[in-house]
């Protein structure tokens, strides 16, 4: 079963997103994501994931992340 979870993630460059990216790429479970510098924001579609496996995941990007 497929789910989506929201997270505001601190970006201000298109290195942090990139950061980010290369982490949930990474990530097996995660089917889809959607970044959104502008808003800060990170969209993820996970399958066989919680929502706070993600959320630690995003963590360890470095950037401030919390559950929206």
């Amino acid at each position: 079963m497929e789910n989506t979870y929201n997270f505001k993630v601190g970006m201000t460059c298109s290195g942090c997103s990139g950061a980010v990216t290369r982490i949930l790429s990474k990530t097996e479970g995660v089917k889809s994501f959607d970044i959104s510098l502008e808003k800060q924001t990170v969209s993820v579609v996970a399958a066989g994931l919680t929502q706070e496996q993600v959320f630690e995941t995003i963590k360890k990007s470095g950037k401030p992340t919390e559950i929206i």
